[in-house]
């Protein structure tokens, strides 16, 4: 009899080992940021969890645990307080907080003091609040943010005194016509600005406003610009200015913007690329004029050695002239186009002759379509 129950109490020896041995409830799945430099701190505090060495009891000490605001989940440095209906930032948030997630809330605006004690923070989410008043001092403390998502909230303009470290910022969906000259100064790490679906004009940029900045993306799409902006920054990679309401490229509107690889031009109103204007791009290597008013291919085309991509569909094109997208001779192009869409134009693909496409990569590269009035 013993013989046949020393399996099973074995085996419950073995479960409630494993229960004692289990490690804490861990939140997956929010924000992979992958911040360097916090792993290791991160991956030994788990290690110590797993040793038990983490909560070992010490005689006659209370142990401490970090503070964390009510309602809020606080772990590994994450500090989420989303969808609780917040109307101001909480307090006592943890001071070594990496990652501090404030969105769907109904914050109406920044203090001073609402972030003091977090120059370790790396990313601060406002996204979708109703935030429309921002302290000139409330991101002093942030000395380490570098990415910063203020989307879907009431901001008529830019904030002022954003922190030097940042690199990354998400500011479409508000209300903002105006950015003030040196709106930007001092932001020499930054990289990306996201900044569409706010009702700003060509007019609500002033002199000097992206000044300092050296970008890499920049997107102003659902806007109300009707040209392509003055003194963007000059060595961005991607420019995205689709859905608005521009006219025409003219010649001196993209001779800042030699290293361009991506141009969005998608969606806006444009009859008229003025020839050579293209030539000011001779790195790039996608360009979005869909959805426009254009009659023709644009003029350039052949001689841009590097482009792959090209979207002209739903205009107005009604003919395709054999060197429209390719040079007289192979040696000028250095890649294959790999896409090339017509669809949605008045011309019919059997009026276009084979050799048009002599320097596409493949023959299911080029889309036509039906063309509906």
């Amino acid at each position: 009899m013993l013989k046949n129950l020393l399996p099973l109490l074995l085996l419950w020896a073995t479960f409630i080992s494993s229960l004692c041995l289990a490690l804490p409830f861990e939140q997956r799945g929010f924000w992979d940021f992958g911040i360097e430099g916090d792993i290791g701190g991160v991956m030994t505090m788990m290690r110590d969890e797993e040793d038990g060495s983490a909560f070992e009891p010490t005689v006659g000490v209370i142990p401490e645990f970090p503070t964390c605001p009510f309602g809020c989940q606080c772990q590994h440095r994450v500090v989420q307080c989303s969808d609780l209906g917040l109307t101001a930032v909480p307090k006592n948030i943890p001071s070594d907080t990496k990652l501090l997630d404030l969105q769907n809330n109904k914050i109406t605006e920044l203090k001073e003091k609402d972030f003091k004690g977090l120059s370790d923070l790396y990313a601060l989410s406002l996204v979708n609040n109703k935030i429309s008043k921002v302290h000139p001092k409330t991101f002093t403390p942030l000395r380490h943010l570098q990415k910063m998502y203020f989307s879907r909230n009431l901001l008529t303009e830019m904030p002022r005194n954003l922190p030097s470290s940042l690199v990354e910022l998400r500011i479409h969906d508000n209300r903002i016509k105006k950015v003030a000259e040196g709106a930007f100064s001092g932001l020499g790490n930054m990289n990306c600005i996201e900044m569409g679906g706010n009702p700003i004009q060509n007019s609500g940029f002033e002199p000097g406003a992206f000044k300092g900045l050296k970008l890499n993306f920049l997107r102003i799409s659902e806007a109300k610009l009707t040209g392509i902006p003055k003194d963007l920054p000059d060595n961005l990679h991607e420019l995205h200015l689709d859905h608005n309401q521009i006219q025409a490229i003219e010649l001196e509107d993209l001779s800042r913007y030699k290293n361009l690889y991506r141009l969005g031009l998608g969606y806006n109103h444009i009859r008229m690329i003025e020839n050579g204007s293209l030539a000011f791009v001779p790195n790039l290597r996608e360009l979005h004029l869909e959805n426009n008013r254009l009659s023709r291919v644009p003029g350039g085309l052949p001689q841009m050695k590097f482009l792959q991509v090209v979207y002209l569909h739903s205009n107005n094109i009604s003919q395709v002239g054999i060197n429209d997208f390719c040079p007289l001779g192979f040696g000028m192009k250095r890649t294959f186009y790999n896409g090339i869409s017509m669809f949605g134009n008045p011309v019919s693909y059997w009026d276009v002759q084979p050799a048009t496409f002599r320097c596409v990569s493949d023959r299911l590269a080029i889309q036509f379509g039906n063309y509906k009035k």
